[in-house]
């Protein structure tokens, strides 16, 4: 039988926490559907996850056959008595896909979304806390576990893994591992440490025309949260994606005192003197992970002699891109200036993922489970 028909997209990583909730505020039950490893060549990656009903699903774990046969299971799973599965896909010719890799999928029934751990997990997303999900799988000895700096909340059936596992998600915590690991012993008893981690792509986006309404339905299908400025409250959509929040500021410059360390900030506001103005404030910040201001480079020049006359210094001037976008994509269609402008931050981004994971190893121990 085929799986009913599906409405799906990508979101954000932890907006699956918010879907659980209106599910479960609705009465509708449902299946998380996570992936937990991968080997090889595979269309997502491990953490990709799905939400998925008895007759639609959000997210995906890379569509074809491989999606296919999770919503199947995962609405076999919703329909029988099973709460937790962990099942392993080859993707080659048994399953009509030419990646060759192959990925264990863990199948969840989100039997009460109220229980400890989801709540636990929404709060520390919410605060923009970096938490380790732990959940452990096969036989009785179940559970999950929530690890956040020195709280943890829920429980593993088994005190003694419950304590290594502790012990190793601090460790992942603290080295800022932000990699999914599936630890399976030698009882055939399965740990899945997941690291939820606020997303790393905090934009700021000053301007709400033509571009920037572009560029936030660019931004809305990807895993980043924007926060969206305007002076004129009808220059906003009555809908906007459900990673953007929008702000309508007559004092905008106080959004850049605000944003966190290590936010991307695009400027193209409707007033080449507010321009100015959010600039030098943005760089004035050292701690900016990205600067784009829209506009040619006559208007760049002009800004520069403003910004060197501000006693600004010539390599923090240089940290402004003007003009926008990834060079050689100079269409000056909004939409195809907010797709060269939302690839320049995923650069940006892949970039600054390699710096971190290049940091040589500081010393620190690693703890690892006994089976």
């Amino acid at each position: 039988m085929s799986p009913a028909p599906d409405h799906r997209k990508n979101y954000p990583m932890a907006d699956w926490l918010g879907i659980i909730a209106r599910l479960s505020g609705s009465g509708v039950p449902c299946a998380l559907v996570t992936v937990a490893e991968t080997r090889g060549s595979v269309p997502r990656e491990a953490g990709a996850k799905m939400v998925v009903t008895e007759g639609a699903a959000d997210g995906t774990i890379g569509g074809g056959q491989l999606e296919y046969e999770a919503l199947h299971a995962a609405r076999e799973m919703l329909a029988g008595n099973v709460t937790a599965q962990l099942r392993r896909f080859g993707l080659g010719p048994s399953l009509g896909q030419c990646c060759g890799g192959a990925a264990q999928v863990l199948f969840e029934r989100i039997s009460d979304p109220a229980e400890g751990w989801l709540t636990a997990v929404t709060q520390c997303s919410e605060q923009g806390q970096p938490t380790v999900l732990v959940t452990a799988i096969g036989g009785p000895a179940g559970g999950k576990l929530v690890v956040s700096g020195d709280v943890v909340t829920g429980a593993l059936a088994d005190p003694r893994r419950q304590a290594e596992a502790v012990a190793v998600a601090r460790a992942m915590l603290e080295a800022g591992d932000a990699g999914v690991h599936l630890e399976e012993g030698e009882d055939g008893r399965v740990l899945l440490f997941e690291p939820i981690r606020p997303d790393g792509l905090n934009v700021v986006l000053f301007g709400a025309g033509h571009v920037g309404k572009a560029l936030v339905g660019v931004l809305g299908e990807l895993p980043c949260r924007v926060t969206w400025i305007d002076s004129r409250a009808e220059q906003f959509p009555r809908d906007v994606p459900s990673n953007v929040t929008v702000e309508c500021s007559e004092m905008p410059q106080h959004a850049v005192e605000r944003a966190p360390s290590g936010a991307a900030f695009l400027v193209m506001t409707h007033s080449h003197a507010l321009d100015l103005t959010l600039c030098e404030k943005i760089l004035r910040r050292s701690d900016f992970s990205y600067f784009g201001l829209i506009g040619s480079a006559t208007k760049r020049a002009k800004f520069t002699r403003r910004f060197k006359a501000r006693g600004l210094p010539d390599d923090v001037i240089e940290r402004m891109i003007c003009p926008i976008g990834l060079p050689g994509l100079s269409g000056k269609h909004p939409g195809e200036i907010a797709v060269a402008v939302a690839a320049q931050l995923l650069m940006v981004r892949a970039k600054q993922g390699q710096r971190d994971a290049d940091v040589p190893d500081s010393g620190r121990p690693i703890v690892a489970l006994r089976h």
